[in-house]
Parts: structure tokens; sequence; C-alpha cells
């Protein structure tokens, strides 16, 4: 397998209409505890795909290789039909992976310009170019149809929750991220700033972006996914088109790994708590 800096022109078959990312094969261990078990993934270009899972079915594990915190023990991982290792999240980052965790990782103390540029500033005459920051945060927040920010100079400390998960995603789409993956990105918010998150992920797809969100909440799920996979015990046990589910057979396969069995989808343990950390 060839690193970032060294990828070959190898990979799987199809140019037309390949995915952006394909999982193949991937395993984690840690010492004795498999985390992963072969699991086969592809990620379209802009399309929104969801990951849901029980508590410990790997899904924290799974989106840790994908941004290259951990690698895999074993398999193949393909960007754009070509082979590749990310080492570590620079090397993600690189590719065009960005995620954005469940804390976003935001700076309280700065303002949104700051933040969206923190570590990858704009220096004209070795001086930080303030305008130029400042014009292409407020640019990148109108592209994504953020209007709920009423100044690229506001502290993050005093947003909301759906006015942060926004800025650390315009961080990423100013990256020009291909792949952004969303880690629980409505969890704690309420309904008019989840509406508002669930809308910007739509607008990522739109513009097209690969979305992966990572979500217990069903609901959620299902009014902004195109696909579903689903992981059990560390393995993928299916994956499809949104429209081949609905929440029984998602809660079914969520707890059991198996489509046939008959699980309560209306009990809200499982149909909107499924898992927080997993």
């Amino acid at each position: 397998m060839t690193t970032v800096a060294e990828r070959d022109e190898s990979g799987p078959p199809g140019a037309a209409g390949r995915p952006l990312l394909s999982l193949r094969g991937i395993t984690k261990s840690f010492g004795a505890v498999e985390a992963l078990r072969g699991v086969d993934l592809d990620i379209m270009p802009g399309k929104i795909t969801a990951l849901v899972g029980d508590n410990g079915a790997g899904k924290s594990t799974m989106i840790k290789t994908i941004s290259g915190i951990w690698g895999p023990t074993s398999g193949e991982m393909y960007w754009d039909g070509e082979p590749v290792t990310a080492r570590t999240p620079r090397d993600a980052d690189a590719l065009g992976i960005a995620t954005v965790y469940q804390d976003l990782a935001l700076c309280d103390n700065l303002d949104i310009v700051q933040n969206m540029f923190l570590g990858h500033e704009l220096l004209t005459h070795r001086l930080l170019d303030e305008t130029e920051m400042e014009k292409a945060a407020r640019q990148t927040l109108a592209d994504l149809s953020v209007t709920s920010v009423s100044s690229v100079r506001q502290l993050v400390g005093s947003l909301s929750g759906g006015q942060r998960q926004s800025v650390a995603v315009a961080r990423a789409v100013m990256r020009d991220a291909k792949l952004v993956i969303m880690d629980e990105p409505t969890a704690a918010l309420g309904v008019s700033q989840t509406a508002q998150v669930l809308d910007l992920i739509r607008r990522l797809g739109d513009r097209g972006i690969a979305v992966l969100v990572i979500s217990h909440n069903l609901s959620d799920v299902f009014s902004v996914a195109d696909r579903l996979a689903v992981l059990y015990l560390g393995t993928l046990v299916s994956s499809g088109a949104a429209t081949e589910y609905d929440a029984q057979s998602a809660v079914e396969l969520i707890t059991t790994g198996d489509r046939s069995q008959h699980a309560d989808a209306a009990s809200p343990a499982l149909s909107t708590d499924i898992d927080p950390e997993g």
C-alpha cells in the first residue's frame, strides 16, 4: 500500500461513477479486542451517508481510522480509485478529508475568522491579512447559506450550538474538503438548531461534497441521508440506499445485526438514543 505522498495509478476499476472513498477489508484490533472486522464501505461523492450502530459497534474507531488518527490493522483504503494510507490527520487533510468531531475543536476565546483560519492564517508581507481572511470567511458562510451569524467577528464562545456547527463545517469547506465527516452533529441541540444543522448537511451534498454522518438519532438520519451503513460489533452488516430501510428495520440491524429479527422500533432508547459514544 502506498502512502499519501506515494500513490500509484492502480485501484478498483471503473473510473466513471466510482466512489470517492472505498474501504476494503478494514480491520482494527486493540490487543485481543477486534473493533473493526473486515469492513467494506463505499462513500460516493455528493452523497450523504449515515453511519449508525449501537454502543461499541465501532463507529468512532472507523472515523478515527479514516481520519488518520489510527491506522488500520489490515485492509485497504482507496481515495478516488487510488490506494492510499492516511497515517496522520495531516495526511487525511491533504487528501480532502475533514472531520468535525462532537466537541467541534473550536476556541471560544477567538472570533469566527480566527477559528476558521487557525493554523492556516493568510499572510501579506509577513503580517496577518485580516481583510482577506474576513472576506473569505464571510464568503464561505454565505456560500453555505449560513445567515444566523450576525458578524464574523463574533467570539465563538457567544454562539449557539447550531452556529458553532456551522463555523466548524465552514472551516472544513474553506479548506477544500471533499469528504466531511460529522460526529453526532445534532447532539444536545434544540429543534430549531437541529433543523439548521441538517439543512447545512444537505447543502454540502448539493455542493458535491460527500458527507459521512455518525448519529444516534434515526429521525435525523432518515431526514437527511442518501445512504445508510449499519455497524454491529465491528462488522458492517448492511449498507444501501436510505430508502431501502425504515426505522424498524434499522433498529433491528443496529441491535441484533439481523434484519429478520423484530425489535420494538417505538422504544425511545432504540429510536432516539442509539449510541452517543461508539
